[in-house]
């Protein structure tokens, strides 16, 4: 943890207003690859460099994981729906994807990550939190951010941005500032008129619906939102309220967390075209155990609860579960409990999609472990 100095202090009393949650000040770095799937697929195809590409989404009903920024000056963005970004861009090409090859670029960008701090935290596959606070031989958090960048280039070809800052809202928002291939920093200076200009659209944890909301507020900077008392913000948001009213003033004390313990684990399966019986879905269930069979053997677990979910053609998502007496994890026993649920109601519509989960693991290993497997698995 930093101390803070005098002129610090003054710096952000006018941050603590009536909020009575300490400043936690660290230093941490925020890794976010360059469309990191397209770009592979790029490198590893010179035939597709300079082109736009989506990765997924070419199905009838595929979504797209990711698009190369070509595809991005169309519109194209990741969780669009592959007929929305043929739209979009004709000349589009369709990717299908190789995790496994993602995973295996994912391992060695992990180890350079690991060179400079054991606090390493995944969000996922292209993208982690790194807590420099304690002084380092490799210099200052700045420094240390654009020699792993260096490095990731050097070893993997590929581009990486990243954000510097005193918590991890702040170098999440900054690693996107000036992307691609770029780097940003937030001084504790500077923070109260950056987070003051700054549309709240922009701040990490206010999506399109809540966006709109404020914008019908009158909240578009956050200057407007920092004028806002906490009352009011946890009566218009709830919950998120209190989050909004800090994370404005620059505060935001969530550690970087070096391991990571799920609080469930599944597995779901998009149909090309829907499905009207449930003898049908009892086919794609047993495919869908066998894969969610191989996640848990990956945890060493099992669970105690079983839902399923199914996404109907209407989009409207419904849940079945039950909590059982003993853990299970393999797939002859999954797909019996799966069954139960799928019958336990009579189909109201045809089915888009179904998915299968676990939850209430027994997950007792010690935390050593989870960053063990962590370094494998990234």
């Amino acid at each position: 943890m930093i101390k803070l100095k005098l002129n610090d202090c003054f710096l952000f009393l006018n941050f603590m207003n009536d909020n009575h949650e300490d400043i936690v000040l660290r230093k941490i770095i925020h890794i976010d690859m360059d469309a990191f799937y397209a770009s592979i697929e790029q490198k590893d195809n010179p035939l597709l460099r300079g082109k736009p590409i989506a990765v997924g989404g070419g199905q009838a009903r595929g979504v797209v994981a990711a698009a190369s920024y070509e595809a991005r000056k169309f519109g194209v963005r990741s969780a669009m729906s592959g007929a929305l970004a043929k739209k979009m861009c004709p000349d589009l090409i369709f990717i299908s994807p190789r995790f496994e090859r993602y995973r295996e670029i994912s391992m060695k960008i992990r180890s350079i990550f690991y060179k400079y701090t054991e606090l390493v935290e995944p969000v996922s596959l292209d993208e982690a939190y790194l807590d420099v606070t304690k002084k380092s031989k490799k210099g200052s958090a700045t420094q240390i951010a654009s020699a792993i960048r260096r490095e990731i280039k050097k070893i993997t070809g590929l581009n990486a941005s990243a954000g510097i800052s005193s918590n991890k809202f702040l170098a999440k928002i900054a690693s996107d500032w000036n992307k691609p291939n770029g780097q940003k920093t937030i001084s504790i200076n500077e923070t109260e008129e950056f987070l003051n200009k700054l549309d709240i659209k922009k701040f990490h944890g206010i999506g399109k619906k809540t966006s709109s909301k404020m914008y019908n507020m009158g909240i578009f900077l956050g200057s407007d939102l920092k004028k806002k008392n906490l009352d009011f913000l946890t009566n218009n948001f709830g919950k998120a309220g209190k989050y909004f009213f800090n994370v404005v003033r620059g505060i935001h004390n969530s550690p970087v967390k070096p391991y990571h313990t799920p609080k469930s684990l599944g597995a779901e399966r998009t149909f090309s075209k829907n499905l009207t019986s449930e003898i049908y879905l009892e086919e794609k269930l047993k495919l869908i155990a066998l894969k969610l069979e191989n996640r848990l053997k990956k945890y060493n677990c099992g669970g105690r609860t079983i839902t399923i979910k199914l996404k109907f053609s209407d989009f409207s998502t419904h849940t079945r579960s039950k909590t059982l007496l003993n853990y299970i994890s393999d797939k002859e026993t999954i797909i019996k409990y799966s069954k139960e649920l799928l019958y336990k109601d009579i189909l109201i519509d045809s089915v888009r999609l179904i998915g299968i989960s676990l939850s209430n693991l027994n997950l007792k290993q010690k935390k050593e472990t989870f960053n063990a497997q962590l370094k494998l698995e990234f």
